[in-house]
């Protein structure tokens, strides 16, 4: 469904700015200047309305994170949650609001620890399938940003996304560190931090299929 626009987005959006990375033309970001500490650098593409970007950066103080999306008014609420949250997370939480169509033009290269996708749009109509975020084009993009062994986290409810994925990565030599259909029964909840969707989901007891895959 698609999101109804915002009031007054694009001020709200300037009002946190001091949470939002904004690029130079044909330039990747400064990410040595983008926080104000050097810590591993984690990306979650897709970030919706913050949740899992919130809880992961109060969560994890000892990680970045920058959570990207596409959708200036979905970014404009997942900024506000920032901003309402600053006070009980440390300084790790910055928003890109960009397409991941151009991810190899916005980071320099093997810049990345980890990149986190969360339920991410499934794209299920016949001809889609190269839209997908775990499509091999995709794959790459990510194998050029990552550091040598870093890693890519998915999380989904769809199961024909989930079984896609797993062959692409199979198809892009990656190797699959780990796989579950039921992520919240595994062993690999553990210090799980769910997102909007995953916690309806969760509520209306849908299982999460799940996979760290690492490059």
């Amino acid at each position: 469904m698609r999101m109804r626009k915002k009031k007054h987005a694009d001020e709200r959006i300037a009002a946190c700015a001091a949470y939002l990375l904004q690029p130079k033309e044909d330039q990747p970001l400064d990410l040595n200047t983008a926080f104000p500490a050097q810590k591993p650098l984690h990306l979650e593409i897709g970030c919706g309305k913050g949740g899992f970007a919130c809880g992961m950066s109060e969560a994890h103080p000892d990680i970045n994170l920058i959570a990207m999306e596409r959708v200036s008014d979905v970014a404009c609420l997942a900024l506000e949650k920032a901003a309402a949250c600053a006070d009980r997370r440390p300084d790790n939480l910055r928003f890109l609001i960009a397409d991941a169509r151009g991810l190899t033009e916005l980071f320099p290269a093997h810049s990345i620890d980890c990149i986190y996708l969360n339920f991410s749009d499934p794209w299920p109509k016949s001809g889609y399938h190269k839209r997908r975020l775990t499509y091999r084009a995709f794959l790459e993009q990510y194998r050029t940003l990552l550091k040598k062994g870093g890693t890519l986290r998915f999380k989904t409810d769809n199961d024909g996304l989930f079984a896609f994925s797993l062959e692409e990565f199979a198809a892009a030599n990656l190797t699959v560190v780990w796989q579950t259909d039921d992520l919240h029964a595994s062993p690999y909840n553990e210090g799980n931090i769910m997102t909007e969707y995953e916690k309806n989901f969760s509520e209306q007891g849908m299982p999460i299929h799940a996979a760290l895959v690492q490059f």
